[in-house]
């Protein structure tokens, strides 16, 4: 089963489309602007782990990756 989040490769500004369940969230340029979209749908930041690949599918890479064009 496919992750409920995705998160896209940074963009050449190093922000990154943020979707859940198909549904467009927005645009993050780190961590916390992920954390504050996700509340929107109902996730309380406590409980989300960044490295749980059943929750998020973080591509062109991980959490910490937000440098434009480096997905």
């Amino acid at each position: 089963m496919a992750a409920p989040v995705v998160v896209h490769a940074p963009d050449g500004e190093g922000g990154r489309r943020v979707v859940a369940r198909g549904r467009i969230l927005g645009v993050a340029h780190n961590v916390m602007d992920v954390l504050d979209m996700l509340e929107t749908v109902g996730l309380e930041r406590e409980h989300v782990r960044l490295d749980d690949p059943q929750l998020i599918d973080w591509r062109g890479g991980g959490a910490w990756e937000w440098a434009p064009g480096s997905g």
